[in-house]
């Protein structure tokens, strides 16, 4: 795998030009996005600029939802993946929105075990619907050499081999990157474990729920004396946005310098930085933040209160002139502003049960959404407690067109779209694969015989 840097173009002159051809036609160079030259070739160029005003305006060829994926800033990157669970997953899915083409490789038969977790999405698992959309399933067996063989013939044109297997697995197959760089300069090796390549941890499996163990977050997270995991795998998912972002940092660097790396993302490391918060709460051995269920640990009132009907409202406030607001406006009890029990945040924490008290017993002559309406106007910030079905129906996702529909193998699902993505550019949401569905397909692409 090699690169080759591009000169940049005088601006007076700065046009798209035909850098190479890949499958068949030219490929446009525009800077700072990274172009394929052949498949795994890359080269620099400089944007059409439009100067029809005296102010340089980059133009997208992209100018609607559902164009084509060759316009998206990944389109031309190929990833294989041995995945598998969460965080490995949730990387390349992320990678796939943004237009790269993911090989997920799977087990024959069973494929990735995170399928058969559950079945509440049309017989599929939800974790899999989540995480696996816009791929391509390649089931190989990698205990076979024949395979093994197939896998390396496939990474040696790839951008980005992301792997979250058990610790030493893709060593002991011949494909970590100290086996790979030599014939591979170019490529970018991204490994996800549990606590990284070295250490005394390094050997030791990691699940989602043990990291959140091992990080400290049970131990501010829930009521005192019982700790609580989070409701999602936060976890995998600080791993998985942890390799996204370095990858995508990666794939530049390497427009700059022609040279691929390794990033050795551990999920302890990840959620570690997710935590500096309460480690710094906690600085040279101070207490730390309180397992205060819902509410905040020291700041008072913020947190869920109970109403007269119609389900429970979130509020919070950051300084003195909201809590005078919202004593005078929302509880119409101004006289609580002068209290001494509620004098400032620490003594509100402090005395939270006696506030909590007070503010309830006002809530219970209005419903939820009469609340909400107070706060609202008084502008303190507040926010109604959702369950699942209220996400599903949220007015604000429908409002901004969030959702849309994916196509599975056992029908179409509706799927969120990836949040963030550019105004005016494409999004991509293509379908979760079966099995083994592209085996054929991808066999033939690569002259790997069968």
């Amino acid at each position: 795998m090699s690169w080759r840097p591009v000169a940049r173009i005088r601006a007076s002159s700065d046009v798209f030009l035909p850098i190479s051809k890949t499958n068949g036609r030219s490929v446009l160079g525009r800077s700072p996005c990274l172009i394929p030259h052949s498949p795994v070739r890359w080269a620099l160029c400089s944007p059409r600029r439009d100067f029809s005003n005296g102010i340089p305006r980059f133009q997208s060829t992209t100018t609607s939802l559902g164009n084509t994926k060759d316009n998206l800033p990944l389109s031309g990157i190929t990833v294989m993946s041995l995945e598998q669970a969460i965080a490995g997953p949730f990387c390349t899915r992320q990678l796939a929105d943004l237009g790269a083409r993911v090989i997920k490789v799977e087990r024959p038969g069973q494929g990735d075990f995170n399928r058969h977790h559950d079945q509440r999405i049309k017989g599929m698992c939800s974790h899999f619907v989540w995480t696996n959309r816009s791929k391509e399933s390649l089931a190989l067996d990698l205990k076979q050499p024949s395979d093994v063989d197939a896998l390396k013939k496939i990474i040696a044109k790839a951008d980005v081999l992301v792997q979250n297997l058990a610790p030493g697995a893709t060593e002991r197959m011949g494909l970590g990157y100290g086996a790979l760089k030599e014939k591979h300069p170019g490529l970018i090796v991204c490994d996800i474990s549990g606590y990284g390549s070295t250490g005394p941890y390094r050997n030791k499996k990691a699940y989602d729920l043990l990291i959140q163990s091992e990080s400290g977050f049970l131990s501010i997270t829930g009521s005192p004396g019982q700790p609580a995991k989070a409701g999602n795998s936060i976890a995998d998912i600080a791993a998985g946005t942890t390799a996204f972002n370095n990858i995508l940092a990666a794939i530049i660097q390497r427009g700059k310098t022609g040279k691929g790396c390794r990033l050795d993302v551990s999920m302890l490391e990840s959620m570690a930085e997710w935590m500096t918060f309460p480690l710094y709460y906690a600085y040279e051995g101070a207490p730390p933040p309180v397992q205060a269920g819902a509410e905040h640990a020291s700041i008072y009132p913020y947190g869920p209160f109970d109403t007269g009907g119609g389900g429970t409202v979130m509020l919070g406030m950051q300084n003195e002139r909201e809590w005078g607001i919202f004593c005078r406006d929302v509880l119409q009890r101004p006289e609580l502003v002068e209290d001494e029990r509620f004098a400032n945040t620490s003594t509100r924490s402090k005395n939270r049960k006696e506030l909590r008290g007070i503010i309830e017993e006002v809530f219970a002559a209005y419903e939820a959404d009469d609340v909400l309406e107070k706060l609202q106007a008084a502008g303190i910030a507040n926010a109604k407690v959702n369950d699942m079905a209220g996400l599903w129906a949220h007015p604000q996702l429908k409002a901004r067109d969030r959702w849309t529909e994916v196509d599975t193998p056992n029908g179409r699902v509706p799927a969120l779209k990836p949040a963030g993505a550019a105004e005016g550019f494409a999004v991509r949401m293509d379908p979760i694969p079966a099995v083994g569905e592209h085996n054929q397909a991808i066999f033939a692409e690569f002259a790997i015989e069968r």
